[in-house]
């Protein structure tokens, strides 16, 4: 009995001893907390008084984001990316200091002291190799940036050139014009392709199994995705070294016919008599035949030919002589060298003649070939002529117009 007695006496002393630094200890933790609660409220009241102030301003003071005239975002979009970064920014300073605040109050206290310890290393550790890492890669991200620069001045020197080259600046004998900006956009491929060949050693992960392993994965899924316009891009650099064409040169490619309007790496567009865009896929006029009128119509002019068909009862001199007054007297056909005739066909009941006549309007051939029929209805109407043919066909009597 008395020995209990003693032993509660002691406790009751130590306690009584202890009970100074135990106060400190807990108006230490308390203040901390405090502080940490006004600074978390100051940081919630900041970043709540900065997003109304973007708010309330952004129609004013931030401007879309453009490049090259074209709106990549507006103005509301870049405010929701601002605010949705500011409660990013406010998450992980909130966090910060409660992963700093808990091992701080822990260390307070003997029995928590170990596990202050254990916390902080779990910040501190990652945070230490992170550094560590960064030094050690130094090196290496200096040989990536001067590779880099060298890169970015090779093709702005490249860019000079070819800019020079197409404003015909500069003439290189066999290399044309319109070939420089395609070399240009190669040498520019090539280049990236190269570099990327050099810096990819010094990549951070470069030997590792998995950054190799996604590496060929990607590789796989391009390959894959992309043969068709692959092959469109390939058809539309012979396309560009061929030559067949060039923008405004009105061309017939199969059954459509139109002004060229653009060329892409992969398409070419055309715009027809009705105003129609036609866009048609580089491998598909590769394999198909051209016809550019511009490049036929450099000297003499184009001819324009039509056919038209007359009975044998008009004398084919007759005939020779009002084809060739309708053409002399279309507007847009040239009087030298003179429109001439040609005779295709003797059919069962009729003849069958082509009128040709030269014009360097190459643009207005539809017009051209318009304003041609007209003059030849009229001069045969003049003469007292029908252009109604009867002939036999499948045993039974039409009507064929030329």
């Amino acid at each position: 009995m008395e020995n209990s007695i003693i032993e509660t006496i002691a406790h009751l002393n130590s306690f009584t001893e202890n009970f100074p630094v135990m106060g400190w200890r807990i108006g230490i933790t308390i203040a901390v907390i405090a502080v940490q609660v006004f600074i978390i409220w100051l940081v919630l009241f900041l970043f709540n008084k900065l997003s109304n102030k973007i708010k309330s301003g952004a129609d004013n003071r931030i401007k879309p984001l453009t490049v090259k005239k074209a709106k990549i975002l507006s103005v509301k979009q870049i405010e929701a990316v601002l605010l949705f970064l500011l409660r990013i920014i406010r998450i992980l300073i909130i966090l910060i200091q409660l992963f700093i605040t808990v091992p701080i109050i822990f260390s307070f206290h003997p029995a928590t002291e170990d596990l202050s310890i254990t916390i902080f290393s779990y910040i501190l550790t990652p945070l230490r190799s992170i550094f560590n890492s960064f030094l050690d890669y130094i090196p290496n991200l200096i040989t990536i940036i001067i590779f880099l620069l060298v890169t970015k001045y090779v093709l702005k020197a490249l860019k000079f050139f070819a800019k020079q080259i197409a404003n015909e600046n500069i003439v290189i004998p066999g290399f044309y014009a319109d070939w420089a900006w395609t070399s240009f956009n190669i040498l520019r491929v090539l280049l990236y392709a190269f570099t990327v060949a050099i810096i990819y050693p010094y990549l951070p992960g470069a030997d590792s199994s998995i950054f190799q392993g996604v590496s060929v994965f990607v590789g796989i899924i391009i390959s894959i995705g992309s043969s068709s316009a692959i092959g469109n891009l390939i058809a539309g650099l012979v396309i560009t070294y061929m030559r067949p064409f060039k923008v405004g040169d009105w061309i017939r490619i199969k059954d459509t016919s139109g002004h060229v309007i653009e060329k892409n790496p992969f398409v070419v567009r055309l715009r027809n008599i009705k105003n129609e865009n036609i866009t048609m896929p580089n491998i598909t006029i590769l394999n198909s035949d051209v016809v550019n009128y511009n490049t036929f119509g450099e000297h003499e002019g184009l001819i324009v030919h039509l056919d038209v068909t007359m009975g044998y009862d008009v004398p084919w001199r007759k005939v020779y002589d009002i084809l060739v007054s309708a053409a002399v007297k279309t507007p847009h056909i040239e009087e030298n060298p003179k429109p001439f005739v040609r005779q295709k066909s003797l059919d069962d009941f009729c003849a069958v003649y082509e009128i040709n006549a030269y014009t360097k309007e190459i643009n207005m051939l539809p017009l051209v070939s318009s304003l041609l029929y007209q003059h030849i209805q009229d001069e045969f109407s003049a003469a007292g002529i029908s252009l109604f043919v009867p002939h036999l066909q499948n045993n039974s009597v039409s009507i064929k117009g030329g």
